[in-house]
């Protein structure tokens, strides 16, 4: 069977999980995205496929570990 990449990264002021070589998606937070794709990796299983979803860590210049703003 194939295989379902689903990886989230960051798009200047917001998150999109990119897939199949694009970026999808306009998200607030890089929990939005995890989950978003987390569905698309849910019905990808279904059918078979190999699937992975990698978010990145916290990022060290002390942004929060959801990527969102701060107040």
């Amino acid at each position: 069977m194939g295989k379902a990449y689903y990886d989230i990264v960051g798009q200047e002021k917001h998150w999109a999980v990119l897939h199949d070589g694009e970026p999808e998606g306009d998200y607030v937070s890089k929990e939005a995205a995890f989950e978003a794709a987390c569905a698309a990796a849910s019905n990808a299983i279904k059918f078979g496929h190999e699937v992975r979803v990698t978010v990145p860590g916290r990022d060290e210049a002390g942004g929060s570990a959801l990527g969102v703003a701060s107040n």
